[in-house]
């Protein structure tokens, strides 16, 4: 499984479409295989939740997301977790052992 964490200088960035760059953990059987970053192609209205499922992404993370991206990621059948912030490989290490805290999303829109 491929997880996919909106990212800013190793950070969960606040906002899933505007993050600079993506940080994809390879996940199997609960433990991280490899870790890549990737920089953000760029927003365009429903870029991103195709970009990321041609990768293989499964789930993505972000500190916000609007609804209307949140759509369009389940339309591609991939998770969406919203409200995380924190060290990405705190936030990916607390999110693959259940321990993961959320707050609101960053993005109300």
């Amino acid at each position: 499984m491929k997880i996919a964490v909106a990212s800013e200088n190793g950070q969960v960035s606040p906002h899933f479409g505007h993050c600079p760059e993506f940080t994809i953990f390879d996940v199997e059987a609960g433990r991280i295989t490899d870790k890549t970053v990737i920089p953000n192609p760029g927003h365009q209205p429903g870029f991103l939740p195709r970009f990321l499922g041609e990768k293989g992404v499964a789930c993505v993370i972000a500190g916000g997301m609007g609804p209307s991206a949140e759509e369009l990621f389940a339309q591609q059948n991939i998770k969406t977790v919203v409200g995380a912030a924190g060290s990405v490989d705190d936030v990916i290490e607390a999110y693959l052992g259940g321990t993961l805290e959320l707050g609101r999303s960053a993005c109300d829109h």
